[in-house]
């Protein structure tokens, strides 16, 4: 698994936060489409596990390890393997109120429901629900609420997984959390395409941008080496296009 370390300009970027804010190493790993895993000392996190049915997944469902699981919206794309997850590893999960009573209904106990706008600290860090333009209906047709992007504070460390969405002027407003890594869909289609996404990263300025929702079918096909260099060019972020079970790690060194 590779992992890719901050420049050291961005990393230096950490030291104009309140200096009780204690930055921590957070190893990102995207596994494909949106399935992403989050490692701190503190907490092991997934977003949208999808692997099961994903030809693109570099894990298997019955291998990934979870303390907390967060559902951006109710596509079996998004929601994949969380009930099955969740019910070996014990894992919380957070998601939209509609969403947490469709899980509740699968048997799931140990939940946590937020909604757009609303966030929740832990002992681990903070999780907070952005909006996102996107639909949301549950793998089995029911409503699945609100579709939503996700702001993580883990230890001074901000991560924006902005979910399934299309592009919205709001993404100026998040960016003023100063964000350390974004984690953006540039498939077309269902999501925002690579000019949008561009124009996203403008909007958020992150210091690093992981593109995500792509080359999973065959109508999200797209070039995501070019789509980089168009941002590094055109923006003050940084790109890593990652490999599924690639990772990326932000904050101190080990």
């Amino acid at each position: 698994m590779l992992s890719k370390g901050l420049t050291e300009v961005s990393r230096l970027c950490y030291s104009t936060r309140d200096q009780q804010e204690e930055i921590m190493s957070v190893e990102v790993t995207w596994y494909g489409h949106s399935a992403t895993g989050i490692v701190t000392p503190m907490v092991k996190l997934l977003i949208d596990p999808f692997f099961s049915g994903n030809a693109q997944a570099a894990a298997t469902a019955d291998e990934v390890e979870a303390d907390v699981i967060v559902v951006t919206h109710g596509h079996s794309d998004h929601v994949g393997d969380t009930v099955e997850i969740a019910k070996r590893t014990g894992a919380l999960v957070v998601s939209n109120f509609e969403i947490i009573n469709w899980l509740q209904a699968k048997g799931l106990e140990n939940v946590h429901p937020l909604h757009i706008g609303g966030g929740k600290s832990f002992e681990w860090g903070r999780v907070k629900l952005t909006i996102a333009q996107h639909g949301s209906s549950m793998p089995d047709g029911s409503y699945g609420g609100l579709a939503a992007g996700v702001l993580l504070y883990l230890g001074g460390v901000r991560i924006y997984h902005a979910g399934d969405t299309g592009l919205f002027y709001d993404m100026k407003l998040i960016g003023k959390d100063d964000i350390d890594l974004a984690m953006l869909p540039i498939g077309d289609n269902f999501t925002m395409g690579p000019d949008d996404a561009l124009s996203a990263v403008d909007l958020l300025e992150p210091k690093m941008v992981v593109p995500m929702h792509f080359d999973t079918f065959d109508v999200i096909q797209q070039d995501a080496a070019e789509w980089a260099g168009r941002v590094e060019r055109e923006t003050r972020a940084t790109v890593q296009v990652l490999q599924p079970g690639e990772s990326v790690t932000l904050g101190e060194d080990d």
